[in-house]
């Protein structure tokens, strides 16, 4: 494992650490915060570290990193903010390019593979606002999302008054918000909170499952996942024809620059005729 931390006498408060996916053959890199004593509630030094880990990864252009994943270390992904070391609200809720360079949810937004959610235990709070700022979020049973912004009469800055909603719907975004109840995981996937979730039967945790979705992400045009993937994320903020056109747009760029590769074409016809591919029963 590679690690971050920002005193050599202290702990690294953020893991770093790259695998090479089994099937695929392609890269992914998990993140962890570190500090599985306080259920990894971060502090001024994590937000920095995962920021510059986000920075860093973002100008790497590899692409043999299929995707990222994000998770906690120990029983919990994250239970919000150090009380005793907060970071700074001004910091966090600024738009100056010196303050969004140690944001990490700005510096996540500008990613350009996916980011997994491996989830587990606390997500409360900046830590709700951490998941949400992933592509995808797999849980466990044991996963407990909680907002207490309005019990404690704090106001968001990392995007959930609006993330929230859009992903579960105004009416249960406000159940939880204003409401500040918790929400486990059963019916976090019910309200579509949690996409994937991984229960004690399967054998597997939700690091294991993350793992698995960027195996299969990993297996496909790394060139058309970044390009879908920033198409769904710009269409999602806007309205359903002004979505439409900007995914004609990307199609126009793309098959301009596939007619003249003279591999793209060639390539799903072979798939398509091959007779020992896996075929649907359907």
């Amino acid at each position: 494992r590679f690690f971050t931390m920002t005193n050599d006498d202290e702990p690294p408060v953020v893991l770093q650490s790259r695998h090479v996916l089994p099937t695929s053959g392609k890269e992914v890199v998990v993140i962890s915060i570190n500090r599985p004593t306080q259920l990894n509630c971060f502090n001024a030094d994590v937000c920095h570290s995962l920021a510059s880990i986000f920075r860093s990864l973002r100008g790497d252009d590899d692409e043999d990193l299929a995707a990222v994943i994000l998770t906690g270390e120990g029983s919990s992904f994250c239970a919000g903010a150090d009380l005793s070391d907060p970071p700074s609200p001004l910091i966090m809720s600024s738009d100056l390019p010196h303050h969004l360079a140690v944001n990490p949810v700005h510096q996540m937004s500008l990613m350009q593979v996916p980011i997994i959610a491996a989830l587990k235990g606390y997500i409360i709070t900046g830590g709700f606002e951490l998941a949400l700022a992933c592509d995808i979020l797999v849980g466990d049973n044991t996963v407990v999302f909680r907002d207490t912004h309005c019990k404690f009469n704090l106001a968001p800055c990392w995007g959930l008054s609006q993330k929230l909603q859009r992903r579960i719907g105004p009416g249960r975004a406000k159940i939880i918000s204003l409401g500040a109840i918790p929400v486990r995981a059963s019916q976090a996937h019910a309200w579509g909170l949690v996409d994937d979730l991984v229960v004690a039967a399967d054998g597997k945790t939700s690091l294991d499952r993350a793992f698995e979705i960027a195996d299969s992400i990993g297996k496909n045009a790394s060139q058309m996942v970044v390009r879908y993937r920033k198409v769904m994320d710009e269409g999602g903020s806007m309205p359903l024809e002004q979505g439409l056109k900007r995914e004609r747009g990307l199609g126009l760029a793309h098959y301009i620059e596939a007619v003249g590769d003279g591999n793209t074409f060639s390539n799903a016809k072979e798939f398509i005729t091959d007779e020992k591919r896996p075929r649907s029963k359907l």
